[in-house]
């Protein structure tokens, strides 16, 4: 049986962070990062931007930190490693190989999958879920073969990949059940003015467009929709969500509908046991209520205070603003807040037209979120503070 003081299950930036956080404060602890792909840590949200446009992609830029980090850190690491059982009462896991690891404490980093929507064909070649540099490069390669792709989704990860593939040149069609683009995040006007920039760029736009099922023998070959329509298609990229990957801990306190509860301080109610990322159903100590995030950001920041407080040494609650970004062809867009519930108004600053705006989004009188197109960090910061303000944190 091995013996570590910190066991952290999942290599994703949160898992990363984690560590990161552990050191900052116990510099002796031992420690063991175990994830599923073969590769360390890296930037995933590159994957549908730069990376996947790049003419010769280095997969070294995407690593954070560095390989070479966890060696000088002490850090033990099992890439390639899936941990099979993981024992709550008894606080071992054990992994693939059969070894076994008892620990102190625990954080679970596993992260999402995309979701599968339940129609025929989800399984065929040419059809991708990307959510990893395999399925990245899997996709460059099918994109140098295929010249005709759909995107099935209206969410951030759909968007920008529609956005990438486009740029380098593809036939590219983004199939959406709803009328507008990121429908979740953005109020009707400035959501047609995105749909429209996507057609404007080149994009076909099959809006109010429900998935059925995919069409062909091993390949794909056409893409159905619930409308009856058949379109074309020698690849597709499915976007439609990501869920938890709770498999591990099924069945246990650890595991809720809506991902792993945790208080404020990240701690499940095992104690010693931490979630973080996007498997944290956290209590939201900014806007209210309880969410869970499925961020970048969201997860570099939960992973170092998770890290700090497995210490012991420190006792910091997770309080911070929701957001994110993103980069669709020319644009920079940056979501601060609540944007879960659409707006009862809206403050327009600036002008779609121009490409350079601020929304914010109130519910009733109150400030809820603010939405910045192509304004400086400087601006984003101060879009934090007024929030921060308007909600009396």
């Amino acid at each position: 049986m091995i013996r570590r003081d910190y066991l952290i299950i999942g290599s994703g930036i949160g898992g990363a962070s984690a560590c990161e956080g552990i050191r900052r404060h116990d510099k002796r602890g031992s420690v063991t990062l175990v994830g599923a792909e073969v590769f360390p840590p890296y930037k995933r949200w590159i994957l549908s931007k730069s990376f996947l446009r790049e003419k010769n992609p280095q997969l070294k830029k995407l690593q954070e930190p560095e390989e070479r980090w966890y060696e000088t850190h002490k850090i033990e690491t099992r890439f390639g490693t899936v941990v099979t059982q993981f024992n709550v009462d008894r606080r071992f896991a054990v992994l693939a190989n059969g070894e076994s690891i008892e620990f102190n404490k625990a954080c679970l980093a596993m992260g999402s999958r995309p979701v599968r929507p339940p129609v025929a064909g989800v399984g065929l070649g040419n059809v991708i879920y990307l959510r990893t540099v395999r399925d990245a490069l899997a996709l460059r390669e099918m994109a140098s073969l295929e010249k005709t792709v759909v995107v099935v989704g209206g969410g951030l990860l759909a968007c920008e990949a529609a956005a990438s593939l486009r740029m380098m040149k593809l036939k590219v069609g983004i199939m959406h059940r709803n009328l507008y683009l990121l429908n979740r995040y953005l109020d009707a006007e400035t959501g047609g003015w995105l749909t429209e920039y996507f057609a404007k760029h080149g994009v076909t736009m099959l809006m109010g467009e429900s998935l059925n099922g995919f069409e062909g023998k091993t390949v794909l070959r056409n893409i159905q929709t619930k409308s009856g329509n058949r379109i074309a298609a020698g690849l597709a990229v499915v976007a439609c969500g990501a869920e938890p990957n709770l498999e591990l801990v099924r069945n246990t306190p650890l595991a809720g509908p809506h991902g792993s509860p945790v208080t404020e301080y990240l701690e499940t109610e095992e104690k010693g046991i931490y979630a973080i990322g996007d498997l944290a159903f956290y209590p939201d100590r900014m806007m209210g209520g309880v969410r869970r995030q499925t961020h970048w950001d969201n997860a570099r920041e939960q992973g170092l205070i998770a890290g700090a407080n497995m210490t012991g040494k420190k006792r910091i609650r997770y309080a911070e603003i929701p957001y994110f970004w993103t980069e669709i062809f020319d644009l920079r867009m940056d979501f601060v807040g609540d944007f879960s519930v659409l707006p009862t108004r809206i403050d327009l600053r600036g002008t779609h037209a121009k490409k350079k705006f601020v929304a914010r989004y109130y519910q009733g009188e109150k400030l809820r979120a603010i939405l910045l197109c192509h304004q400086t960090p400087r601006d984003v910061e101060l879009a934090k503070t007024q929030l921060r303000h308007a909600l009396g944190k």
